[in-house]
């Protein structure tokens, strides 16, 4: 545990992407198994330990100091683990001299049920100092926030045993943590893992913003932007898993969809929902808004009522394989035709085709993408005729041409500390939209969208216009008025004012604005689709 605390503590305050690569490369290249495949899994999100939980780790630390110091305190550092990792107490016994690894912990609280974790996790910080302590509540809880990606860890492992990162990715999600058998073949004790009978996922091929960029149509070929979630299905030797963009397993929350899907191959889409929460009707495309999609994600369990009344389908958009034949080095004009061509062995209700938009050219694409704001239409999908399928972000080849945000002003209600390097300051902002009784409800939270500066004089405002706290939140006064750009908005039954929006963020600071004249929540009603 020392090495892999002394390795975050490093990482923490290093800027440089090609420094945070040398470093984890030289602990990969020193670290035994499995410490090091269990710190991978910790780096790249794959550690679970369903045993800790946030709530224990809260119920621990006030069990042993006041709980409104570790609140205020926590309010202060804003963090969690690095709070607990401070004021736990020395133990009035000596604790056991030998160190400990990451595969004693890992091993230990993976194998507990939740009434045995207390014990063991407040053993096991006992043990540690400060920053070993911080390590390990950090690898438990899945919440490194250290600035370091999946796929940078990823790189520094390729880049530390001569790898190639590509061939690292396809078969990641195929071995489990503490990835032997990974390290086994960098090292020269084994054979290259491959994806020959396990369905494996594979990096997606990504866009670049279009921004002020016109291109020819005679080069690039338009879709629509669908307003789901990015999803790989892969099927092979009998087995099937629908994957997100950043590799997590998603069968479970769509097993309709994953029982339909017999046929060998590996498919790129948009995952949808017909209908929504309460069976209404679809919106146009056959699609519901993600607001009917949110209600499903991260189940494990989905109830026959709502596969009943939120049924799943892909709306696919690629394919990289067909059988165990890879098409990625095709053309994406050679790979639509194999697509169309794989589709029709497919169930129609559950699969259908992302549609090419017939437009003469740019000028005539502009007018099409200006009036598509569909609830599940986030814009328009450039693709070059004659591109590869690559992993990542490729310039020139896929762009995004996302629709044009919608705005509304509304007033500053609450705010709280960030995390991170914004735990200093007020930086989460709650804001709210007026009744016609004259009553302020919230509509949303945001935190992002704004410089640095913009930083700094909002949280003055929360600091000099505090009104009210209730734990971590200040209740402020109701006169600073934000623009707040977001991408649709949804009815919801889960929020007081009967609306949600979709990605907001801050837009500008309206100090030119009374908050009398902020926006009401009938005109934000008047722009659900």
């Amino acid at each position: 545990m020392r090495a892999f605390a002394d390795l975050l503590d490093r990482l923490i305050y290093t800027r440089s992407r090609n420094a945070k690569l040398k470093l984890i490369t030289d602990y990969l290249r020193v670290t035994p198994d499995p410490d090091r495949g269990w710190a991978m899994a910790a780096l790249t999100g794959e550690l679970d330990l369903p045993g800790v939980k946030p709530a224990l780790i809260r119920t621990l630390i006030e069990q042993r100091v006041d709980p409104v110091l570790f609140r205020m305190s926590r309010d202060y550092v804003g963090d969690t683990a690095e709070t607990v990792a401070l004021l736990w107490p020395t133990p009035p016994i000596a604790p056991d001299p030998e160190p400990l690894s990451i595969a004693q912990a890992v091993d230990r609280l993976s194998s507990l049920s939740r009434s045995d974790a207390p014990a063991a996790l407040a053993g096991m910080l006992d043990r540690l100092d400060s920053d070993e302590r911080f390590a390990l509540l950090k690898m438990a809880t899945g919440a490194l926030r250290i600035g370091v990606s999946s796929r940078l860890a990823k790189t520094a492992l390729a880049n530390g045993f001569d790898l190639d990162v590509e061939a690292v990715e396809e078969v990641w999600h195929g071995i489990a943590p503490p990835y032997t058998a990974l390290f086994d073949w960098a090292e020269g004790r084994g054979a290259q893992p491959t994806a020959a009978d396990v369905p494996v996922f594979r990096p997606f091929m990504l866009a670049h913003p279009l921004e002020e960029l016109r291109v020819d149509l005679k080069d690039y070929a338009a879709e629509w932007k669908w307003d789901g979630i990015r999803v790989q299905i892969v099927h092979v030797a009998g087995t099937t898993r629908l994957y997100s963009r950043t590799g997590d397993d998603v069968t479970a929350s769509f097993p309709e969809v994953a029982r339909d899907f017999t046929t060998p191959g590996v498919l790129d889409g948009e995952l949808m929902v017909k209908g929504d929460a309460q069976g209404s009707a679809t919106e146009e495309g056959g699609a519901a808004s993600f607001n009917a999609l949110q209600q499903r994600l991260g189940r494990k369990i989905v109830s026959a009522k709502m596969l009943a009344e939120a049924p799943a389908f892909v709306r696919l958009y690629d394919i990289l394989f067909d059988g165990d034949e890879d098409l990625r080095v095709l053309s994406w004009e050679q790979r639509r035709v194999r697509l169309e061509a794989f589709a029709t062995r497919l169930d129609p209700d559950r699969f259908d085709l992302s549609t090419v938009i017939a437009a003469e050219d740019f000028t005539a694409l502009e007018g099409i993408r200006a009036g598509a704001r569909d609830a599940a239409i986030e814009g328009v999908m450039l693709k070059r005729r004659d591109s590869p399928y690559v992993g990542g972000r490729k310039t020139g080849l896929w762009y995004k041409w996302k629709r044009d945000p919608l705005t509304a002003d509304c007033v500053m209600m609450y705010a709280q500390r960030g995390s991170g390097r914004r735990s200093s300051f007020y930086s989460d902002y709650t804001f709210g939209c007026w009744t016609e009784d004259g009553t302020l409800l919230p509509v949303g939270k945001a935190y992002s969208g704004i410089t640095d500066e913009e930083l700094k004089r909002l949280d003055q405002f929360v600091r000099n216009h505090t009104t009210g706290r209730f734990g971590p939140v200040r209740e402020v006064e109701k006169t600073l008025v934000l623009e707040i750009a977001f991408d649709s908005i949804h009815q919801s039954k889960r929020h007081k004012s009967g609306v949600a929006m979709r990605f907001p963020r801050i837009s500008r600071i309206r100090t030119d604005k009374p908050a009398a004249e902020a926006d009401t929540v009938a005109a934000l009603e008047r722009l659900i689709t």
